[in-house]
């Protein structure tokens, strides 16, 4: 039984529970053992809540033994994001200096999983304050690609979508600021979605770069996505940056998905040196793909994308030195050298020293000259100046396509170690997702089939105009279907490695 419901879709999981045929308590334990069979081996989680996880399952039992109404995802186990403040349980972000912190209220995000009676297993592995693509700036050792453990799983949400290939959860929260979602998503042959910004609420969301970051979904399939999404999206009176608009029908696009009679983009500045051969064919044979789903497939440029890379590392450390001024050593978190021997500014200095890793430092410092004065319009003025020319190219982009479609990344999974030296390489694994960010609006990764070079997981980036997300799901859908109908079984069956 333990071996079946993990391999269950989480739609099939919250219809089994909704008839009692499976106790919430049976699914979340379930997951639960196989994390303690399998996550040694790849790190996925900083921390397991069993006894919150099981209390939470009992509960949804109870409900409904007396005949409640169950929300759609009632039940279901899931992978939080160490990102999202959890009241009485642990939120690091990755970080020493906030390694033991018991955040004392719930981010917006991780109340309305748990008033929709979702089950949250624990908290997930991530690159520290989200800035990484790798998942190996954590301050708790790297996370494995259950495809295999010698390669990333992607960054920074890399602990959340590994969760997923792994089968410890069926669905899972990731944070996107230059792809964080979906390129961890494409490397593990899942799907994750990055809403519209302000469609999720960041309250309670620990902070990296504020006009970048969004919460959203992770999941094996694209209906589950759109289940998920539609638990955590919708207006938050707590969050000024959050819309104050309905949420589009997210789960009826993905019931229904289509691609007949969408204008799909093809942006040529999204292929070139750089690009994995096997990443570019299965890329080419999803193109033609929609085009036999009913698709126009139209070429477009769109000249600034070949600056997003460059604007965004001046904007997000910008914004990160500003947001992580508040680790000062003496509100909360660690402290360092309080000892009656060193001043304030000594000791927060030497906390910041202790508890920030390379990386972290590396954007504060980078970020803190890019603000600088005599530098402030010469760096940070220019890179937003390329942010609006990017959101221009988008809104004529959208005027002749419904979707813009590219690779996820530009290459499969790479070897652990391989670029933790090389920043710049490093950083160029977001070079197709760092453009949504910086406009604002929706995408979404989905598995696309396996490179022939090496086996690993490819993703397809699908691109959607801003509070039009149900468009991610309705071509995102079409394909899935006809992918798994080429291939005669979802992709994710079981991941090689374990």
């Amino acid at each position: 039984m333990a071996g079946e419901l993990i391999k269950l879709t989480a739609a099939e999981l919250a219809a089994r529970i909704a008839s009692g045929e499976v106790t919430a308590v049976e699914a979340a334990e379930a997951h639960l053992a196989r994390i303690e069979a399998v996550d040694e081996k790849i790190n996925a989680f900083l921390h397991v809540d069993r006894e919150g996880a099981l209390a939470q399952a009992r509960e949804v039992d109870a409900k409904r033994e007396r005949g409640e109404q169950l929300g759609p995802l009632a039940g279901v186990p899931l992978a939080l994001k160490d990102l999202f403040t959890t009241e009485g349980v642990p939120t690091t972000a990755g970080s020493k200096i906030l390694e033991g912190w018991i955040p004392p209220y719930d981010a917006t995000v991780t109340k309305r999983l748990k008033d929709a009676d979702v089950v949250v297993l624990g908290k997930t592995n991530m690159d520290e304050f989200a800035m990484g693509s790798s998942t190996e700036n954590s301050a708790y050792g790297p996370t494995a690609n259950p495809w295999d453990l010698t390669r990333i799983p992607g960054g920074s949400g890399g602990g959340s979508a590994a969760s997923l290939a792994a089968h410890m959860a069926p669905l899972a929260i990731g944070t996107d600021t230059g792809g964080s979602i979906r390129q961890p998503a494409a490397v593990t042959g899942t799907v994750g979605v990055k809403p519209t910004y302000g469609g999720v609420s960041r309250y309670g969301m620990i902070a990296f770069s504020s006009s970048l970051d969004q919460g959203g979904p992770c999941a094996r399939t694209v209906l589950d996505a759109a289940l998920l999404h539609s638990v955590i999206a919708g207006h938050d009176e707590k969050d000024s940056t959050s819309i104050d608009q309905p949420v589009p029908d997210i789960v009826a696009a993905a019931r229904n998905g289509t691609a007949q009679g969408m204008r799909v983009g093809v942006v040529k500045e999204f292929r070139g040196e750089g690009y994995q051969a096997g990443v570019m064919q299965r890329f080419d044979e999803s193109v033609e793909l929609l085009r036999e789903l009913g698709a126009e497939i139209v070429e477009l440029s769109c000249p600034s994308f070949t600056k997003a890379l460059a604007a965004y590392y001046l904007i997000a450390p910008s914004e990160c030195s500003s947001n992580l001024a508040r680790f000062d050593a003496m509100r909360y978190g660690m402290r360092t050298g309080d000892d009656g021997t060193h001043s304030a500014e000594e000791v927060t200095a030497l906390t910041r020293e202790a508890g920030f890793g390379p990386e972290v430092k590396r954007r504060v410092m980078l970020g803190t000259y890019a603000l600088s004065s005599g530098y402030y319009d010469a760096y940070y003025g220019s890179a937003q100046k390329v942010r609006t020319l990017i959101t221009r190219d988008f809104a004529k982009a959208f005027e002749q396509v419904d979707v813009v479609v590219s690779p996820t990344t530009p290459t499969t999974a790479f070897p652990i170690g391989e670029r933790v030296d090389d920043p710049m390489a490093m950083y160029l694994a977001d070079l197709c997702t760092i453009p949504s960010n910086l406009a604002g609006n929706s995408a979404m990764s989905i598995p696309c089939g396996l490179a022939p070079e090496d086996g690993l997981p490819v993703g397809l980036q699908i691109i959607a105009p801003a509070m039009a997300d149900d468009r991610l799901y309705r071509v995102g859908a079409a394909l899935e279907a006809a992918f798994q109908a080429r291939w005669g079984h979802p992709l994710l069956e079981e991941a090689p490695s374990l």
